[in-house]
């Protein structure tokens, strides 16, 4: 099996993250993509999130209907930050014998190095690479030399190409506390829901 692995808060999901997973999915070939919300972010320890399980259900009316796409909640219940180190560790526990590839996004890679446990990241998995607004998926010397001579002798990468999807979580959030429209921005079950629970209504 070769599992996509795509970690976020997704406080909202939008279409940004459906359009890069499911290139991500095409283009690598990958049998599964897993949508993992963070439950305690460790570079966003002091931004309010909203509530881990109202972030999953959003996320589950956002994959409907794509059955290689599924939401796990293995970071609800961990003690401490939700480091991706740690989590592909128990994703390969879990799921021994899969090839894990971690998606992530252009400028993410860069600054891989300053992750908890880099080097732990590209023993377990592979990483996927996809341009964002400002970044273009880089080749993999270019990865190689951002890494460091230790870590890239580890590497296993592989570049993706996707739309450049200008949307983001905060923009969404920002919108909807200033009444403004978030259609065709988000899947049309979660901007319901949106409405539906009144979040964001106080950012």
């Amino acid at each position: 099996m070769r599992i996509g692995v795509f970690g976020g808060t997704f406080d909202p999901v939008h279409m940004g993250h459906l359009i890069l997973a499911e290139q991500c999915r095409e283009q690598v070939k990958l049998d599964q993509v897993l949508f993992i919300p963070a439950a305690r972010p460790p570079h966003k320890r002091e931004t309010p999130l909203t509530r881990f399980e109202q972030r999953v259900e959003m996320l589950e009316l956002a994959l409907a209907g794509q059955p290689a796409f599924r939401v796990d909640e293995l970071e609800k219940d961990r003690a401490g930050p939700s480091y991706t180190a740690d989590t592909l560790a128990l994703l390969k526990e879990r799921q021994a014998g899969t090839n894990l590839f971690l998606i992530l996004g252009a400028d993410a890679v860069f600054d891989l190095p300053l992750w908890y446990q880099p080097h732990r990241i590209l023993e377990l998995a592979t990483l996927v690479a996809v341009p964002r607004p400002g970044w273009n998926a880089p080749n993999a010397e270019e990865v190689r030399q951002a890494l460091g001579a230790e870590a890239a002798a580890q590497l296993r990468y592989v570049p993706c190409t996707a739309p450049l999807i200008e949307i983001s979580s905060r923009d969404l959030r920002k919108r909807v506390a200033e009444g403004r429209s978030i259609r065709y921005m988000t899947p049309r079950a979660v901007e319901a829901y949106i409405q539906e629970k009144k979040l964001y209504l106080d950012q």
